[in-house]
């Protein structure tokens, strides 16, 4: 705030520094983003096809659509980017296999949605489905799509409509594909069904690597570094940023919470303030003398809306209730604090309500009303003439009213149920015509009421605890920052930048302001959100900029007050084992405690292999793959896998398992009772081949060629 005073005493200098700066900033990002370049309006590509500039803004525009404009910019850019990815990679595998869907395929596959063949819209007189009526809707949807924004959501959000449809097609086809290619044959079914019946008695040495010290073993970072190099699949990782940062928020100061709370006070009374033009004092009226508080709301601007709710006391702010219920109508209270608002309430209205109404109605909708289907044509004066004509059957016998609901109503979800929407609250979400009504007249009324919906026919059933229930208009200001307070609070956010980039440590600056450090790890090129701070994507971009090196200090302006940003590490792409490290030293430990412990395990007795491991020899009975547990071990499903092929009384030594090394006899095998047909078997062997074909857009991603540039443009 304080910046802006300075603004407005500076207009035209400002103005000249503005337009050079946009004219840099232009200038600067035909360079520094491609502009001049081959990459200029390539998104990225997948699997040698190149993703346009254009092509993705549209799709992103389509994904603004779909969420109604409530995500992020983020949110609908990696939409857009998954998308493009699943159907450019089905698409490749599709032509590699020597499939193409056409056209028709695709308009076969769209008007047979549910969504289209049930659409009212798209029957013709006869009520069935029109393919003709389908077309005219679509063209329809083409032509106006130029006409306002909300032709152009339309148009938008049938173009995400047809593409989901088709990228699903393409996406059931080729699994259709793969699971055509998958079976199983009644001998693997008797295999998996022998091994995992087969019974095994056994008699075990177990050495857990916890059993030899760490001290014994040694992994050196050289070893760890050839371990990512021999499996670089499990180690490939992005760019990644390391940063720390502090915040500098606008909290108001005591005098800046008082000044809040006595412009609120004021409000109250009425005012004589001097009218220049007019040349005489006028009377301005106050919140408690005013007769129509949605005025005096629209001209002192509250940061709440007005609520034209009723409440009963215990529905009622605890810090209010008693004094309001205790007020007569037009009486004020405050200013209070609640919330980070100083508010003033005055009581408006006392009614004798249920807190809580059942009500069925049918709903006639008239064009041009509120959320009305398309198919609705009929004018506001004949939909009241229906309404009417209704209401006087009903009237007349209300053993009618939920058939008639049904028929007639187009609120679909309640007219299945005879017109019911079971019981509501004064807080619903509902119309303030179909509230006042319902919540106001009396158990068994029935009349018909006229809302944005058009008109209703409603009947209350039933309606629960009556009682004193008020309507208060509270009148709120959020308590702020002062513009003197955000001027301090910018200059010691610009102090400590200066401190960092002129030598001092990052954290000795925090400590001198009594300022905590907040570190962030792993930040991605796409990432929006920093920890804390919330959505801040112009700290990541800046974090990625290629001439933002390790150790740049940057202040940005945040929600709510400025934070100052150090990068810390920049990270680039390639074999990085990142947070691993302990699970890889660990692995490889692991290993050389195997090797430690099978050197042990020369005996060939359990016994002595027991002695020489400090271990007992231990037994179990009836083990199988449906049954893994060893006594001792745990479960044990590597083991026995490798046990139900061996032989009866020989001895099996050095077998290693994720948690340690066993030595094994098997002292009895006893095999499940042969079956007549093993048909269920096989069909549960081709079930777990199914399973696995889930997972099958994973590895096509990950053996596509991808090239992502999203972060340079968004």
């Amino acid at each position: 705030m304080a910046i802006l005073s300075k603004i407005r005493e500076r207009s035209l200098f400002l103005i000249i520094i503005i337009a050079l700066a946009l004219f840099s900033f232009v200038i600067g990002d035909v360079f520094t983003r491609g502009g001049m370049g081959s990459n200029a309006t390539s998104i990225g590509e997948i699997n040698g096809e190149n993703i346009s500039r254009e092509e993705f803004a549209t799709l992103v525009e389509q994904q603004r659509t779909n969420f109604g404009n409530q995500g992020t910019q983020m949110q609908y850019v990696n939409n857009a980017w998954n998308t493009l990815l699943r159907e450019k990679i089905y698409k490749n595998q599709l032509e590699k296999s020597g499939i193409s869907l056409g056209e028709k395929a695709v308009w076969d596959e769209l008007i047979s949605q549910p969504f289209v063949q049930n659409s009212p819209q798209f029957k013709n007189q006869a009520g069935i489905f029109d393919e003709e009526i389908f077309k005219e809707y679509i063209a329809s949807l083409s032509d106006a799509q130029n006409d306002n924004e909300q032709s152009k959501n339309a148009w938008l959000s049938w173009l995400e409509f047809e593409r989901n449809v088709k990228s699903n097609l393409e996406l059931r086809t080729y699994n259709n594909l793969i699971n055509a290619g998958l079976g199983s044959t009644l001998k693997e079914g008797e295999q998996y069904y022998m091994d995992q019946n087969t019974k095994l008695n056994l008699e075990y040495v177990f050495v857990p690597f916890s059993s030899v010290p760490d001290s014994l073993v040694k992994v050196t970072d050289d070893e760890i570094r050839a371990y990512v190099k021999k499996h670089p699949s499990q180690f490939k990782s992005e760019a990644s940023r390391n940063i720390k940062f502090v915040k500098f928020e606008n909290t108001p100061t005591a005098e800046d919470e008082e000044a809040i709370k006595q412009s609120v006070a004021a409000l109250i009374k009425d005012t004589v303030l001097y009218n220049k033009a007019a040349g005489s004092n006028m009377n301005v009226i106050g919140f408690r003398n005013t007769k129509n508080v949605e005025d005096f709301f629209r001209d002192h601007q509250s940061d709440t809306p007005l609520d034209n709710n009723y409440y009963h006391k215990n529905m009622v702010n605890s810090i209010i209730a008693d004094t309001i219920f205790n007020m007569a109508i037009g009486e004020v209270y405050g200013p209070y604090k609640d919330d980070g608002y100083y508010k003033i309430s005055k009581l408006v209205d006392i009614k004798q309500r249920p807190d809580s109404v059942q009500t069925r109605h049918i709903l006639i909708p008239f064009a041009g009303a509120m959320r009305v289907d398309p198919s609705i044509t009929r004018s506001k004066t004949d939909a009241k003439k229906v309404a009417d004509s209704l209401f006087a059957i009903i009237k007349k016998d209300k053993s009618k009213f939920a058939k008639i609901a049904e028929e007639n109503s187009s609120d679909v979800t309640s007219a299945v149920k005879g017109g019911d929407l079971g019981w509501i609250v004064s807080t619903t979400n509902f119309t303030p015509e179909y509230k006042d009504f319902a919540f106001d007249e009396r158990k068994g009324t029935i009349d018909v009421i006229e809302s944005p919906f058009g008109y209703h026919i409603i009947e209350i059933q039933d309606q629960r605890n009556i009682a004193k229930a008020v309507k208060i208009a509270t009148f709120s200001t959020k308590i702020y920052a002062s513009e003197e307070t955000e001027s301090v609070v910018y200059q010691n956010a610009e102090s400590f930048t200066a401190a960092v980039e002129n030598g001092k440590s990052f954290e000795e600056a925090a400590k001198e302001n009594d300022l905590t450090v907040q570190p962030v790890v792993g930040l991605k090129a796409m990432d929006e959100r920093v920890s804390t701070l919330n959505v801040q994507r112009q700290i990541v971009t800046w974090a990625f900029d290629k001439d933002t090196e390790e150790g740049d200090v940057k202040r940005f302006d945040v929600t709510n007050g400025y934070a100052v940003v150090k990068l810390d590490k920049a990270i680039k792409a390639g074999l990085n084992i990142g947070n691993s490290t302990s699970i890889v030293r660990q692995k490889l430990m692991n290993e050389k405690k195997s090797a430690i412990i099978r050197e042990k395990m020369k005996a060939n007795d359990l016994a002595t292999i027991a002695s020489e491991n400090n271990v007992r020899v231990n037994s179990s009975q009836a083990v199988s793959l449906a049954s893994p547990v060893l006594p001792g071990a745990g479960r044990a499903e590597e083991l026995i896998t490798t046990l139900v092929g061996l032989n009866e009384n020989q001895l099996y030594k050095g077998i290693e398992t994720p948690t340690g090394v066993f030595a094994v006899k098997i002292t009895k095998k006893e095999l499940p009772v042969a079956l007549d047909n093993y048909s269920s078997a096989a069909k549960t062997v081709l079930n777990k081949y199914k399973a696995k074909s889930g997972k099958v857009f994973t590895v096509l991603k990950d053996l596509s060629d991808i090239e992502d540039n999203r972060a340079s443009f968004y």
